[in-house]
């Protein structure tokens, strides 16, 4: 399957993609927790909230948060799972500082670990976690098919997939107002507050190209996945992916 998300850079196309994604969050890392609750107007909790309930079914004693960012996830995991072991990893050191001083203010570091790493090749063993996690992150994959090889690889059998991902929504009288607050309020906010001219005109293009719906699904089951489904958030503005291993 044609990913067309793979071809959208941040910056150029004339680097990898992994090379800019890094570049881009280290550079609107102070601004990115701020941002994300003022472009959701804080339904992004939500979301997480709804993605760990499904999740708790398994009572997951180890798990791995793809594309970590600054730990918001692995909190709220952490805080509500009650995990033995929450392994964060992400490609921005400059995140991951900033999740490590969350997660040391909130008592958590016993718990929670973060590695700077690419999340295409996992340094981790084969059948080494209970879940994975990928909260707005799949869609910055450099090859998306590569990326859910790797998470099949390390998930225990029996272990589930959770992802949550931005989506594009189908109602023809939601669409016109999503377009306009994604492709033009949305940059412009991102311009003031980030600095990045160009970190928040590529979240609606990778938002629009990334795969969706039963796309999303059948590119997990190309790595092996099953019981592959997915539940529409608010509109359609966020879609919660879940399979098992």
């Amino acid at each position: 399957m044609e990913v067309k998300a793979e071809k959208i850079n941040p910056y150029d196309n004339n680097r990898a993609k992994t090379e800019q994604v890094k570049e881009m969050f280290d550079s609107i890392a102070p601004a990115y927790d701020f941002m994300n609750r003022a472009m959701t107007f804080g339904i992004d909790k939500c979301w997480r909230a709804k993605a760990v309930k499904m999740i708790k079914a398994y009572a997951p004693k180890t798990i791995l948060d793809v594309a970590t960012g600054t730990g918001d996830l692995a909190i709220k995991l952490a805080r509500t799972l009650h995990p033995e072991k929450i392994t964060g990893i992400d490609l921005s050191e400059g995140m991951i500082a900033i999740g490590e001083k969350k997660v040391a203010e909130a008592g958590l570091d016993n718990i929670i670990n973060f590695v700077a790493g690419d999340c295409l090749n996992l340094p981790f063993d084969e059948s080494q976690f209970d879940c994975i996690t990928v909260a707005y992150g799949v869609r910055n994959f450099e090859h998306l098919d590569q990326g859910y090889r790797e998470m099949y690889r390390v998930l225990h059998p029996g272990g589930v997939l959770c992802v949550i991902e931005l989506s594009t929504p189908t109602s023809p009288i939601v669409k016109p107002f999503y377009r306009l607050y994604t492709r033009f309020i949305i940059p412009t906010m991102g311009r003031m507050v980030s600095k990045d001219v160009r970190a928040y005109s590529y979240l609606p293009e990778s938002i629009a190209a990334v795969p969706q719906g039963n796309d999303m699904l059948q590119l997990m089951r190309d790595a092996g996945f099953s019981n592959c489904k997915f539940t529409r958030l608010t509109f359609g503005t966020c879609t919660i992916y879940m399979a098992v291993k």
